[in-house]
């Protein structure tokens, strides 16, 4: 006869119940939490991959707009009084699905060209220009948080987005997979080329976008630096090495007449940096 117990070969807990279990030492701060979902990777209740993007969906929540657009000066454009059939090979160079449509300099961004568009435009009518087809702008302030942007992203089914500045001038774009990235990882496709990558993005006379993949050599040619690169190849292997531990989110490191500070790192490596030159 049951005595009420539950009986003693129960199905294995879920995932989530399993979470929970461990969060229910309440974690009085965002660093408990990641503590916890450490430990419980270590437990095998989550494997790397999981424990990588939740670390990454953590981290999207505090980021902003400016620590990952892609400034002004990288930006592919195409003139607004440009006819369709004179922007063929800009198009089929660079690849893109969205390009920025500009009036009179970058700074001023008037519309976005979907290369589907252009396509359909141009097979019927090669005379018309490019402010014939383009479509309205979605623009963000640099402050914006990117776990709101992506909401906003999804909500208004729009993928890129023109960064403006204090003034409402562009100071960049901003992707939808430039925010996925920041939790799953790069994404490749067709089209990414292997052996280019941009590894310094200048953002001010004095602060720039580093990603720790920066190799220490590609590093000292830029800044005309002397960084030492006998152990380690990459900056993020560098500043590693200076902290003895796997940097967290705003700690900082000297090293020369550089301070790099840490925007964002998971368990296993660096991945972005801010540098600013004293």
């Amino acid at each position: 006869m049951s005595d009420g117990n539950p009986p003693s070969s129960q199905p294995h807990k879920s995932l989530i119940e399993r979470i929970g279990h461990f969060l229910s030492g309440e974690p009085q701060d965002q660093e408990d939490l990641l503590e916890i979902l450490r430990e419980s990777q270590e437990k095998h209740l989550l494997d790397s991959d999981a424990l990588a993007m939740m670390e990454g969906v953590m981290h999207v929540a505090e980021m902003r707009v400016r620590d990952i657009m892609i400034p002004r000066s990288q930006m592919v454009v195409v003139p607004r009084d440009a006819e369709l059939e004179t922007i063929f090979p800009l198009v089929v160079e660079f690849a893109h699905s969205r390009f920025p449509v500009i009036e009179e300099d970058r700074s001023k961004v008037v519309g976005v060209l979907l290369a589907k568009d252009l396509l359909a435009h141009a097979l019927r009518d090669k005379t018309l220009k490019v402010e014939d087809v383009m479509r309205p702008v979605n623009v963000v302030p640099e402050s914006k948080r990117l776990n709101v942007l992506l909401k906003e992203f999804r909500t208004e089914r729009n993928h890129m987005a023109i960064v403006v500045d204090e003034y409402g001038n562009a100071a960049g774009l901003v992707t939808i997979e430039d925010v996925l990235e920041q939790i799953v990882g790069k994404i490749e496709d067709e089209h990414d080329d292997d052996e280019v990558q941009e590894f310094i993005s200048q953002r001010s006379e004095k602060e720039f976008i580093v990603s720790a993949l920066t190799p220490i050599e590609e590093f000292n040619d830029y800044f005309s630096a002397t960084l030492e690169d006998d152990e380690y190849d990459t900056l993020g292997g560098l500043i590693v090495q200076r902290l003895e531990h796997f940097p967290k989110k705003g700690e900082k490191v000297e090293l020369e007449d550089f301070c790099f500070e840490v925007l964002r790192a998971d368990n296993r490596r660096v991945h972005l940096l801010k540098l600013k030159i004293k």
